[in-house]
């Protein structure tokens, strides 16, 4: 598939399956992420690889922030689950650090790059994946458990796997309604 066919055919799967990216794929993967932009080299990124008991260590950090925010008992129930859907999750954070010229909405304008470098990567080679956030993103219990400072964000956990069914074509959109042009 060429970058250009890529890039206008992305789309996400939800519905994931052994087996996940490894070997050199992973790799592909893993240097995928490392040529997002980053002004300055600062490498305003960290990545956790989950998976096997790594999901289940996630889907435990999950449950315990889903007790410990007074979620529903189905949400409790269900938290542990989540990291199951897919064969990998690559957490995805942002390493804030202090620069005169690289602000933090930068930093995590990065990261988030990575992440969709990642899937592109994924997909270039045959899996698929979904870029989820929500609360568990956003929960300082759970940044607290992956170790993150006050500064750092977890920009998304990205699911990756083998696609469990053909992944359909999104409707196209018209450009116009989102470009204006200044001559």
């Amino acid at each position: 598939m060429d970058a250009l066919s890529l890039l206008l055919t992305r789309r996400s799967q939800p519905r994931l399956s052994e087996p996940a990216p490894s070997g050199e794929e992973l790799e592909n993967i893993k240097q995928a992420a490392l040529r997002a932009p980053d002004h300055a080299a600062l490498t305003p990124w960290e990545f956790i690889v989950c998976e096997g008991e790594g999901r289940d260590k996630l889907g435990s950090i999950f449950e315990q922030s889903a007790i410990q925010n007074d979620k529903s008992q189905k949400e409790i129930d269900r938290a542990p689950q989540l990291p199951l859907r897919a064969p990998m999750i690559i957490i995805a954070i942002a390493k804030y650090t202090e620069h005169a010229k690289v602000p933090r909405v930068e930093q995590i304008a990065s990261a988030s790059c990575a992440v969709m470098a990642m899937q592109m990567a994924a997909i270039a080679q045959g899996f698929n994946g979904i870029w989820r956030t929500g609360a568990y993103a956003q929960c300082e219990y759970v940044k607290s458990q992956l170790g993150l400072s006050e500064e750092d964000e977890v920009v998304g956990f990205l699911y990756l796997g083998t696609p469990s069914m053909d992944t359909p074509q999104a409707p196209g959109r018209e450009s116009s309604e989102y470009f204006s042009h200044w001559n």
